[in-house]
């Protein structure tokens, strides 16, 4: 099991980051601010202007540290992708499968997701009580889960998916407090024009990236996937494995930021073209409320043991792994019970 490494966040414009002996040293206006063993580090996600030293890429590429460039905003540039690492037959079984016999792993990830998202749904009835519109959704995703037993095209599944996802969130706004003053009406990306759609973009991204590098990390190509089509420049197989934490992971935690007061409306600011983004000491907040969900721990649904949460990327990456090895007869999703 690989120990849960540390993902250091570099917001502060003007930063400078570089490598001193072992150590990694952060400088602001030539003052050093912070000093970490270099080796605790597992990823280092850089917004705007930030510099790094070529000896720190250097490290960062023989250590397969992630080293990854954000705008200032989140949107992602670029990462640093050092030596491959892995079996050449594991990415040959990768390209195979994905050609000739996608369905099986495409239709386990979306039932994941489904289940995830009507589990989402069923929390809110729980301890809201009834609600006609929530209730209604449910049985739409319970009808979904039908269909996708039946699917035997990647057209059919993602049709499926993506009328699942539209019931979803056609009642996501039930699921926040009003009083806390936030509106959704609808999932809306490349900008997102609301605070809940700012969020959700921002967070599916930076762990789209912890994704590719745990799929790197087993020597799996996280721009070959099973479900999401081929596009130059898109992790698609990352984006796979992304859709079974959405709901379990970011969508939730995304609920509780926002109804427990912890952001706020007028942590947003909308520019002149409608995009809106985050304020710097909303966006610290998110990075601090994330690097903290990481640490907790859950048992594994399927290995059924105790691992941080911050770990199941890399679990997740090695049960594909051992899949498309023939060490498992399929890929087992993430789906907490």
């Amino acid at each position: 099991m690989r120990k849960l490494q540390n993902t250091l966040y570099i917001t502060t414009q003007g930063s400078y980051l570089h490598k001193e002996r072992e150590t990694l040293v952060v400088e602001q206006d030539r003052k050093k601010v912070a000093q970490l063993p270099v080796h605790s580090i597992g990823h280092i996600f850089c917004f705007g202007n930030v510099l790094v030293s070529p000896f720190l890429m250097g490290f960062c590429g023989e250590n397969n540290v992630n080293l990854a460039f954000f705008t200032e905003t989140g949107r992602y540039l670029g990462r640093l992708q050092g030596r491959q690492s892995g079996n050449v037959l594991l990415r040959r079984a990768q390209y195979r499968i994905s050609e000739q016999n996608p369905i099986p792993i495409a239709r386990n990830i979306i039932a994941a997701k489904i289940q995830s998202a009507k589990r989402v749904l069923q929390r809110r009835l729980r301890n809201h009580g009834e609600h006609e519109e929530v209730q209604a959704a449910v049985m739409a995703l319970n009808f979904s889960l039908q269909q996708l037993k039946r699917a035997e095209n990647l057209d059919l599944i993602r049709g499926i998916e993506g009328d699942a996802a539209a019931r979803y969130f056609g009642v996501f706004q039930h699921l926040l407090a009003e009083k806390n003053g936030f509106g959704f009406d609808g999932r809306n990306r490349r900008p997102p024009r609301d605070g809940v759609n700012a969020l959700l973009s921002f967070l599916y991204s930076i762990l789209g990236k912890d994704i590719s590098g745990a799929l790197q990390g087993v020597g799996l190509d996280p721009q070959v996937g099973f479900l999401h089509a081929d596009r130059p420049g898109r992790d698609s197989l990352a984006q796979d494995l992304l859709e079974e934490f959405r709901a379990w992971w970011v969508d939730r935690m995304v609920l509780s930021l926002i109804n427990r007061g912890q952001i706020k409306p007028q942590d947003f600011v909308t520019e002149a073209g409608g995009a809106v983004n985050m304020k710097p000491e909303a966006r610290k907040l998110l990075f601090q409320s994330l690097q903290a969900k990481k640490q907790e721990k859950i048992v594994h649904p399927f290995l059924q043991e105790e691992v941080e949460i911050g770990l199941l990327p890399y679990i997740q990456a090695m049960l594909l792994a051992r899949h498309l090895r023939g060490d498992l007869a399929e890929y087992p999703p993430f789906l907490m019970r």
